[in-house]
């Protein structure tokens, strides 16, 4: 293999080169953003809520621990800094635009998973009661005993968004990648038994799952939203960071797949197949090397076999006759 030289492969010299190899990846997540804000956008299917459901559902309607606008920030922005802080270190463009990819893969895909199960579900939030009767005051259907808002309808078509958690699940996708990128990076698996390491690691897993816990104590979720979102994102996570890197227990798990087989590909390319400046195939050198021994009259070991079995034969004619 190759020398592995640090700053040899950074974004003004091999930047443009890997883009344009995965230019459809990033088509495909440009389409990805855009199908995470239609689906934002439409309104989610009004699943039945009678007057006898409603009990479950009149916790208070309070604000948010953790702001949507601070979901984006922990799950993409958080793990991009990381990232970027290990290229200024090792100067590999490589591994930066795969980690880079990988993350945004994992949240938007994560993102249009949560959100088409929201709108498909329907599932009224905890605090269902207090967003369709701001005024405590429940008017139900005489017939269907279904509920008949009287409050703000976006308020009312948040509150149809319960099922899976979507803070839940994004902080799974980006903090889960992060942790993924991190074991690789510093070998947290090789069997030295540092478990300082490992501690580094779960932290980000533990960040992610006390947005999940505080989406319960807020009442904007119940706990099984929160269970789903946050085994979806870390599902998605791992699928995309095993996508571009190996697993951080693999020798070569500090690098993407793209590096080595770039380091492959520079070993193939300095092997000695030419002669006199042609390109000539592996196999086909090994006959010129062989027909060069037979004409100098050396003899490998098929070849002394094949003469010794000649001179056995010869005798046992010669004893016959």
């Amino acid at each position: 293999m190759p020398e592995i030289q640090l700053g040899a492969h950074t974004i003004r010299s091999h930047g443009a080169k890997v883009a344009r190899v995965h230019m459809h990846d990033w088509f495909v997540l440009l389409f990805l953003v855009v199908m995470e804000v239609v689906l934002n956008v439409i309104e989610p299917f009004h699943r039945f809520v009678g007057a006898e459901m409603m009990d479950d559902l009149k916790y208070p309607l309070q604000d948010n621990t953790v702001p949507l606008w601070a979901v984006p920030i922990i799950a993409i922005l958080l793990p991009l800094s990381v990232i970027l802080i290990y290229y200024f270190v090792r100067k590999d463009v490589y591994d930066l635009h795969q980690a880079v990819l990988g993350l945004l893969f994992s949240v938007f895909v994560t993102g249009v998973l949560t959100d088409a199960i929201k709108d498909a579900v329907g599932r009224p939030r905890p605090d269902f009661f207090w967003r369709c009767f701001p005024d405590g005051k429940g008017v139900f259907d005489a017939v269907t005993s279904n509920v008949m808002c009287t409050g703000l309808k976006s308020v009312i078509k948040e509150g149809h968004k319960s099922f899976p958690s979507g803070h839940t699940s994004w902080s799974f996708a980006g903090l889960g990648f992060l942790s993924w990128y991190m074991a690789g990076k510093i070998r947290v698996f090789d069997r030295k038994g540092h478990i300082a390491k490992l501690c580094i690691v779960v932290f980000p897993l533990l960040v992610a799952a006390l947005i999940g816990v505080s989406r319960v104590d807020d009442y904007w979720h119940h706990w099984q939203d929160v269970f789903a979102g946050g085994l979806l994102g870390m599902t998605i996570a791992s699928f995309c960071y095993l996508q571009f890197f190996p697993p951080p227990y693999d020798d070569d798990g500090w690098g993407p797949h793209i590096y080595f087989q770039m380091l492959a590909d520079s070993r193939n390319a300095t092997q000695p197949d030419n002669i006199n400046g042609l390109r000539v195939p592996p196999s086909e050198i090994e006959n010129v090397r062989v027909r060069s021994r037979s004409s100098m009259g050396v003899s490998d070991d098929n070849n002394y076999n094949y003469d010794s079995n000649s001179d056995l034969n010869e005798m046992e004619s010669g004893r016959r006759h």
